[in-house]
């Protein structure tokens, strides 16, 4: 069941995962992407960040869609201190990223963009997790086998990574992976 509203979702990502949650949800929902420069401000506040992307991913769909749907667009950060943590470019780049991770707390942030032709509604959500200390043969194994180039901060909590290495999560579980789900249902209730 779905919050009654009188859209048609579209999710603006490729992501796969989000693509799942939803689907998990019962929900339909069409596809429409658009590439998206997903540069910010440098002075933007961190947690600021993912909503001023998602809103860019969100605009960018919104020339393609009709006045009876609304655009979901996420876009999710890795956060360390004051550093930002996107997708590595290659092995090396995630395992200096798991390295740092490693032994710490750190945020993940995912801002949310909700859309129509007349509306915008945008919110974000944070998770504290905490990493045990890892080992470079568990860190080398994870991206040999688990490649994680599209995952913000190297890792997936849902793969091997996150079931051996995450000592505990403080917030929403779902929103690790991409989108808050629990959140995202009370949220849509603004198009009520």
């Amino acid at each position: 069941m779905r919050p009654n509203i009188p859209y048609k979702l579209v999710l603006a990502s490729k992501s796969p995962r989000r693509q799942m949650l939803l689907r998990q949800l019962n929900w339909t929902f069409d596809i429409i992407t658009q590439n998206t420069d997903e540069s910010y401000p440098s002075s933007l506040d961190i947690a600021k960040v993912p909503i001023y992307i998602a809103k860019q991913k969100a605009s960018a769909v919104l020339p393609k869609i009709s006045k009876n749907q609304l655009i979901i667009a996420a876009d999710t950060i890795v956060a360390l201190n004051k550093t930002i943590f996107g997708k590595p470019k290659n092995a090396t780049d995630a395992f200096r990223i798991l390295q740092q991770l490693s032994g710490k707390k750190h945020k993940v942030i995912t801002g949310v963009c909700l859309q129509t032709q007349k509306t915008e509604h945008c919110f974000s959500c944070t998770t504290d997790v905490f990493f045990k200390t890892l080992s470079e043969q568990q860190m080398k194994y994870y991206i040999d086998h688990y490649k994680p180039y599209d995952k913000a901060g190297a890792y997936a909590i849902q793969e091997w990574i996150g079931m051996i290495g995450i000592e505990k999560i403080d917030g929403c579980y779902f929103n690790v992976m991409g989108l808050p789900l629990s959140r995202l249902y009370e949220e849509l209730s603004f198009f009520c």
